[in-house]
């Protein structure tokens, strides 16, 4: 994949937060994940309001469903990463 050279205004503090954060990686490296996660959270919202139209917004019991269930998968991942196992093939 090409790169292209660009020319953005950043505020001063930012930036400097920025810089420490990127070191290792570098400014560009960084900035580009950034704009990355930006680009695919817009994608992100444009869906859930296509969906809200289509189908109504999501009720309180439905929200919560889903909170319960990205805890249930958050403490599965944790489990794996501390055991070391990928147990592939069992339901997450």
């Amino acid at each position: 994949m090409g790169t292209k050279k660009v020319t953005v205004t950043i505020p001063e503090d930012l930036l400097d937060e920025i810089r420490a954060d990127a070191a290792e990686r570098g400014l560009s490296a960084y900035v580009a994940d950034a704009l990355r996660i930006k680009r695919d959270r817009d994608r992100l919202l444009e869906l859930v309001d296509w969906l809200q139209k289509e189908h109504g917004p999501v009720t309180e019991d439905e929200h919560e469903a889903a909170l319960a269930e990205l805890e249930d998968l958050d403490a599965e991942h944790e489990r794996r990463r501390i055991t070391g196992g990928n147990n592939a093939g069992e339901a997450a």
